[in-house]
C-alpha cells in the first residue's frame, strides 16, 4: 500500500485550543454514544444483561453482568429508549442526550397469578384454549400469522381468577417469536395482556425488540415480497405518507365522519424545531385501494411522528382494518421497500 507524507501545519496554543473546543462540539454530533447502568429500585442492586434497546426496531444492546451499558443512539435521537429485564416493568428513557452516565431505575414485577399446576386433564384442556385464544389475538390470523411460532410457550401463564369473563396473560421471561413468513425474530417484553373472552374486547402493551437471523445474510425474494405486501396499507405505510405528504399518490383517502376528504397538511403541524405532530379533534376515516377502511382518533391534543413510520402509541386510537393487524404483520420501523418500483 503506499503511503504519502503530510507536514503538520504549526499552531498557534490559541488555534490549537478552538480547534479541540471545535472537535468537541462535533464528535458528539458524529457518534452520540451514552453509557449507563440499570439497578434494582427497590433494592438499589445493578441488575445483568438488561436490554437496551428502541422499540420497533433492530438497534439495541444488553447490559453487562455488572448492569453497565453503552450504546450508539445518533440514528434514533428522536424515539424513547427502553429498557427491560426479566422480572421487571420495562423502563423508558427520553432525556439521554445529556452528559454523563444514566442510571435507570427498574421496577420489580409482581404477579398476582393464581394459576394451578397443570396437573388435571381440565386444566390442561383449559390451558389448550388460552393458548388458542393469546396466539390468534396477540400473533393475528393473517397469513403471515400461520407461519408464526412462539417458542417458548411454556413461559406463558394464565390467571383463572374470579373474574370469568377476561383473560388475563403474563409471560415470565419475553415472548419469543419466529416470523417464518416475514423472515424475523423477534422479542416481545408483554406488560399487560387482558381480553374479555365474550366481547372480544382487547388490551395489550409491551415493547418489541427485532432480532436478525444470524443464518440469513441477506432475505430471500419470498420474504422481500412478503415484506412489501404487508406494508402497503398498514400503519407505519400511513404515517409514513403522512410525513412526506404523499397520501394520494401512495393510494390513502382520509375523510372524517361527514365524508368529507381531510387534507393532510390539515392534521400536520411543524414545529419551529423541525419535528412534526398529528392535532385534529375529530375521528379520521382512512381509505385504502387495496384493502378496507380503518378507523384513526388522537387522544392527546399533539401526537409525535417521525418519517420511519414511528409515532406516539399512547396518542393515538386505531380501528377497522389496521387495528385488526398484529404481531405477524408488524415490520421495523428500520424496514425499507427493497423491490423496485
Amino acid at each position: 500500500m503506499s503511503q504519502m507524507r503530510v507536514d503538520k501545519p504549526q499552531l498557534s496554543i490559541h488555534r490549537y485550543i478552538l480547534l479541540c473546543l471545535l472537535l468537541g462540539l462535533i464528535s458528539p454530533a458524529m457518534n452520540q454514544v451514552i453509557t449507563g447502568v440499570v439497578v434494582d429500585e427497590e433494592t438499589a442492586e445493578t441488575i445483568p444483561f438488561a436490554t437496551i434497546y428502541f422499540s420497533g426496531t433492530f438497534a439495541g444492546t444488553s447490559a453487562d453482568q455488572n448492569g453497565g451499558f453503552k450504546l450508539d443512539v445518533s440514528e434514533y435521537t428522536s424515539m424513547p429508549l427502553k429498557i427491560s429485564a426479566v422480572g421487571y416493568h420495562t423502563a423508558t428513557l427520553t432525556d439521554y442526550n445529556n452528559p454523563g452516565q444514566s442510571i435507570v431505575y427498574l421496577k420489580p414485577k409482581v404477579y398476582e397469578i393464581s394459576e394451578a399446576a397443570i396437573e388435571t386433564k381440565s386444566l390442561t384442556r383449559r390451558r389448550k384454549r388460552n393458548l388458542k385464544l393469546f396466539r390468534a389475538e396477540f400473533i393475528g390470523s393473517s397469513v403471515n400469522a400461520n407461519n408464526c411460532v412462539i417458542t417458548n410457550e411454556e413461559d406463558i401463564t394464565f390467571n383463572y381468577g374470579s373474574d370469568g369473563d377476561t383473560l388475563k396473560v403474563f409471560a415470565r421471561k419475553p415472548i419469543q417469536v419466529e416470523n417464518n413468513s416475514l423472515g424475523y425474530k423477534l422479542i416481545y417484553y408483554l406488560d399487560i395482556f387482558e381480553i374479555n373472552r365474550y366481547s372480544k374486547e382487547l388490551f395489550f402493551s409491551g415493547e418489541i425488540k427485532f432480532i436478525k437471523d444470524v443464518n440469513m445474510e441477506e432475505p430471500n425474494r419470498s420474504f422481500v415480497i412478503r415484506r412489501e405486501k404487508t406494508y402497503r396499507g398498514s400503519r407505519m405505510h400511513f404515517i409514513r405518507s403522512l410525513w412526506a405528504n404523499e397520501l394520494e399518490s401512495n393510494g390513502f383517502i382520509l375523510t372524517n365522519t361527514n365524508n368529507i376528504k381531510v387534507k393532510p397538511e390539515s392534521i400536520v403541524d411543524l414545529s419551529e424545531d423541525g419535528n412534526k405532530h398529528l392535532s385534529y379533534s375529530e375521528q379520521l376515516i382512512i381509505g385504502y385501494y387495496q384493502t378496507g377502511y380503518s378507523e384513526l382518533s388522537f387522544l392527546k391534543d399533539e401526537v409525535y411522528f417521525e418519517e420511519s413510520g414511528y409515532f406516539d402509541p399512547d396518542g393515538i386510537n386505531w380501528a377497522g382494518d389496521m387495528a385488526k393487524k398484529r404481531l405477524a404483520d408488524w415490520l421495523p420501523y428500520d424496514f425499507s421497500i427493497e423491490l423496485k418500483e
